[in-house]
């Protein structure tokens, strides 16, 4: 039987693995990974898929704002474990993400992704139409779904990452604001 749960800090390291299998080559370059870079996702947004204790699936989704500051949630990565994948486990892991999400009130998902894939979760590349992201990205896998009716209408301009600093990244960033005020 397989659980999803929401992931916990000792995952850490067999997400990383998996996601390099699921993602060989140059994962970390992608301009998605640009906004999540050095973020935490968004509170209670980060799943895991276990099978006898074994990580299988992980899903992520952070916390984004359109060019015009319309809050947002960008997806990813998710992945499945090869040796399982094409048994839905994608597909109930994305239902229970999205269904979470709009729970906790939020209004749009983002993601640069596999069209067919993922129209069958009501993701259209039409919604994120005015949207830009900070780097190359190809435009007919940028697409947006609305989980609350209008929260992507006339959204224009530039993605940009909004979510909390790890605490990693937040200690590099005041030492950053004190050395620029110490000059």
């Amino acid at each position: 039987m397989i659980e999803i749960r929401a992931e916990h800090l000792h995952d850490i390291p067999a997400r990383e693995r998996l996601l390099d299998t699921c993602f060989p080559g140059h994962r970390r370059a992608k301009t998605s990974e640009r906004l999540r870079e050095g973020r935490l996702p968004a509170r209670g947004l980060a799943f895991a898929a276990t099978r006898r204790g074994r990580l299988v699936g992980t899903l992520r989704l952070w916390h984004v704002e359109t060019g015009d500051a319309r809050p947002a949630l960008l997806l990813g990565p998710l992945a499945v474990d090869p040796a399982i994948q094409g048994q839905g486990l994608g597909s109930v892991m994305m239902q229970a993400a999205l269904g979470r999400a709009e729970s906790l009130g939020h209004g749009a998902v983002l993601l640069v992704g596999d069209a067919p894939y993922y129209a069958r979760f009501g993701f259209d590349r039409a919604l994120a139409e005015g949207l830009t992201l900070p780097g190359p990205f190809e435009r007919a896998r940028f697409l947006g779904l609305e989980l609350r009716a209008g929260a992507l209408a006339g959204a224009e301009g530039l993605v940009r990452a909004t979510g909390v600093l790890s605490p990693v990244e937040a200690v590099a960033n005041e030492a950053q604001v004190a050395r620029r005020r110490a000059a």
